[in-house]
């Protein structure tokens, strides 16, 4: 063999060797990755929502810190430690917090505060801080429940809804027939609220014709873009709600839209209620042209003209923040499920771009409940406590919220709860150390993510725990529509045979979601509703823990 054919069969060899070692990276790569994100095939068939878009600013900026105008509480008779109710005059701090323009931050002294009445934050750029939540912090201790307090007007229809329908929690193995109550998922001691605003429909009688902007004729689901009937009352800048309707009936495009033709079980109130939008997200304006409007977020679904889809008033409140603090109830007895007697720590209404950080609460019935909110960031959470919760964070009515980093220790019914019309929103690194139920609670509730959660729970004799059970009523089932997705599930098994493969169920009807990264210290199978998407299985996602940083970095680039 010639000196030429040595260097040839020497190159040979070698790009062989190179090529080999390109293919076998790229295999190992894929295997890391899943494929709904590395195989283009794969994702092309199966759709994966784009989750970056919640939290505060759709994550595009860090929570501020807020010090331009500071009033102190301490100012106004606030007196912590004291063992007396601090009621009056936090509400006259309130009052004068309130008189001041532009950002104003109400500073809480550390210690101790009794208070027994409930404080409503009414205005945009408002901060309500703490001196922080751990023991040498602020701490709001709440000695009696809001059903000993005067019945709030904003929950008026929600009282008649409850009466009207006769909404009672029946259980006669615990000889319990009881009226269900008011704060079951509704209310608290801290309150955001638009003053005179109606912020959930329950009673047709009281629907009103909301301040329509425009006819929204055409989109595509995921894009930022679509057709309006007319521009004049809409500026760049404005935060309006987008909504689209059912106007046809039980077998509407819209249903199908939501739910792909699975072979679930629509519930009622997908067609009964015309008037009310299924779907519904508070959208920025970032441009406009001719007849085309561009928001900063993608469309969840196809718009088409016989949804008769608005562009509407959405009245809100923007920049609230409630901070660095720790909200305490006494130990109760729990009446039952629905009962609650209002032990509830914060209800957030109606605010955009707004924040809930570094707050421990402990013993509440539900923790912090959300309605009608978008963009909200709530991070850094405790929930904990001997009492049994309904809700520890609980999302309903949100579109593009984040919660971060809740650690849930005591016992909830729904520890982690994407419930009616929650859209596009993120519980991501979070953990349950106790009963952890990955709740969806039906209402068109779709395209949301658990991301990144660790759980903890006791094997059972028969090796299955029903990790994804989710509640709701029956006319407003499924449990969730189309892409509800889970991501990186570490699950913590306790006791049992550790030989024993366990089976993850609870979830029957909640069409295709995407599973996605189920591992942890035992061998799991997992058991889901119609036309699931399942991959990596029993394998560690370490190179990406979340979706919703992989996608918001990605973005961001």
């Amino acid at each position: 063999m010639n000196s030429s054919s040595n260097i040839y069969s020497l190159i040979t060899r070698q790009s062989v060797v190179l090529f080999s070692i390109i293919i076998n990276s790229t295999l190992l790569y894929s295997q890391e990755i899943p494929q709904i994100i590395s195989q283009k095939e794969v994702s092309s068939q199966n759709f994966l929502p784009d989750f970056s878009y919640a939290g505060y600013h759709f994550g595009n900026i860090k929570i501020p810190i807020i010090n331009e105008k500071v009033i102190l509480a301490s100012d106004f008779g606030v007196i912590a430690n004291d063992n007396l109710d601090d009621s009056k005059a936090l509400l006259k701090a309130f009052k004068a917090a309130n008189e001041v323009q532009g950002n104003v931050v109400l500073q809480l002294p550390a210690g101790k505060l009794i208070l027994s009445d409930i404080l409503y934050i009414e205005r945009s750029n408002f901060v309500l801080r703490g001196a922080g939540s751990g023991k040498e912090g602020t701490e709001i201790f709440c000695p009696r429940p809001m059903m000993y307090l005067k019945n709030q007007e904003s929950l008026a229809e929600l009282r008649e809804y409850l009466t009207s329908t006769g909404k009672r929690q029946i259980e006669k193995e615990n000889n319990l027939d009881l009226p269900f109550s008011q704060y079951a998922w509704s209310g608290g001691m801290i309150w955001t609220q638009v003053p005179n605003q109606r912020v959930k429909s329950y009673m047709e009688k009281y629907d009103t014709p909301p301040t329509v902007l425009a006819k929204v004729i055409q989109g595509k689901r995921g894009e930022s873009v679509f057709t309006v009937s007319d521009v004049n009352g809409l500026k760049v800048g404005d935060i309006v709600e987008l909504d689209l309707f059912n106007k046809d009936g039980e077998k509407g495009d819209i249903i199908e839209a939501l739910y792909k033709n699975s072979k679930v079980k629509v519930g009622y109130s997908h067609w009964k209620q015309p008037t009310l939008a299924l779907v519904r997200q508070q959208v920025e304006i970032a441009a406009i042209s001719k007849n085309k409007v561009t928001i900063k977020t993608p469309l969840l679904i196809d718009v088409k003209p016989n949804y008769q889809a608005l562009l509407i008033e959405w009245n809100h409140l923007s920049e609230v923040g409630i901070e660095h603090l720790r909200i305490s109830f006494p130990d109760a007895a729990r009446v039952a499920h629905h009962v609650e007697q209002g032990y509830n720590g914060i209800f957030l209404t109606r605010v955009f771009n707004s924040w809930v950080q570094d707050v421990s609460i402990n013993n509440a019935e539900s923790g912090i409940l959300t309605e009608e909110i978008a963009n909200v960031t709530i991070k850094d959470i405790v929930s904990e406590g001997k009492n049994i919760a309904h809700y520890t964070v609980a999302m309903g009515g949100v579109h593009n919220v984040l919660v971060e980093n809740l650690k849930v220790y005591n016992k909830a019914v729904h520890p982690l709860s994407f419930n009616t019309f929650s859209t596009k929103s993120v519980y991501e690194n979070c953990e349950i150390f106790t009963e952890p139920d990955l709740d969806q609670h039906a209402g068109a509730n779709h395209q949301n993510l658990f991301d990144n959660i660790k759980v903890h729970f006791e094997a059972n004799a028969d090796n299955k725990y029903p990790l994804f059970e989710g509640g709701g009523a029956s006319y407003w089932k499924p449990s969730h529509g189309a892409y509800s997705t889970f991501w990186n599930i570490n699950v913590d098994v306790k006791g049992g045979d550790s030989a024993s493969s366990i089976e993850l169920n609870g979830m029957d009807e909640g069409p295709l979601a995407r599973i996605i990264g189920i591992n942890g210290n035992r061998n799991f199978t997992v058991k889901y509703g119609p036309d699931a998407y399942i991959e990596f299985i029993n394998q560690p996602m370490t190179k990406i823990p979340s979706l919703y940083g992989y996608q918001l970095k990605k973005r961001l680039k």
